[in-house]
Order: structure tokens, then sequence, then C-alpha cells
């Protein structure tokens, strides 16, 4: 049975759904991975489709989502990517665990077009080297353990 880990950041635009892409990509045999935002852009970021496209893994269909949307569902692990996602983090109640790994958000970076997939790319890659190595070890640590979070309601 895979795993399921939610991955949520503020607008669920950019890092939220590269790193959902990057999971059921590379690691879809074992996790079965989702995104959302606690407030939603409505949008995938054309620049985190672009990047992720680089890597033959096509995000176009994946579409921007609420927390709301996952509400009574349970996840293994809840990784936040954002400080401000960090901070609004819905209450997750049972056992198990939420991590925090801040990336910057690569829809603020300035500059021309090349330095902005510039931005993306480097997130994208930072997203792939490090959450993909925590879920990797993850499962190495916890063979046959269940963790389960239920997204109940929103923290304080």
């Amino acid at each position: 049975m895979k795993r399921r880990v939610l991955f949520l950041c503020t607008g669920n635009s950019a890092r939220s759904q590269m790193a959902e892409g990057l999971v059921n990509h590379f690691l879809g045999d074992r996790w079965e991975a989702f995104s959302a935002g606690t407030h939603p852009t409505g949008y995938v970021h054309p620049l985190a489709v672009q990047a992720m496209a680089e890597l033959d893994i096509d995000i176009s269909g994946q579409h921007s989502k609420s927390v709301d949307e996952f509400r009574g569902q349970n996840f293994d692990v809840v990784i936040t990517l954002c400080d401000t996602a960090a901070q609004e983090c819905p209450l997750w109640l049972g056992p198990g665990r939420a991590i925090h790994m801040g990336f910057p958000d690569p829809a603020q970076a300035d500059g021309v077009m090349a330095d902005r997939i510039d931005a993306f790319r480097q997130v994208r890659d930072n997203i792939r080297e490090k959450v993909l190595h925590h879920l990797e070890a993850e499962v190495t640590e916890l063979p046959g353990i269940t963790q389960n979070f239920v997204v109940t309601g929103k923290g304080a």
C-alpha cells in the first residue's frame, strides 16, 4: 500500500505543485502525493509547468486546490513548503508528523524571463533533492508503520 503525502503552500501554484509532480514521478511506486494551498491562486504557474517539463514531468493537468478539499482524508506525512503555510497550517490530528521544509517562492523572482525560469529550476531541483531524500529515508526507517493525519480544521 502506498503512503500518502500532502504538500502545503500558500498559493498552491508553484512549489507544492512541483513537489507533487516530483514525488508522483520518481517515488510513485511507494508514495502518492497531493498538494494544496491555504490561499490557492486558482492556477498552476506556467513557469512551474515549464520547469517540470524539462524533466519530462507533465504537471499541466494539475490544478490549484484549497486545503479544504482534503478535509477528512488521511495522510502519512504533511510537508509545508513555505513559511506562511507553516504558520497557517490546518490542525492535524492523529499520530504522525507534519514537517516544514522552506523553499523560496520562485513566482516572486524578478528579472528577465531567463532569470525567472532559473529561479523555478533552482527551487525544483532543491525540492527534488531535499524532499525526495526525506521521503525515501522515511520509508526505509519506518517499514510497515502507518501514520495517519486527518485534515480536520484550520489551526489558530
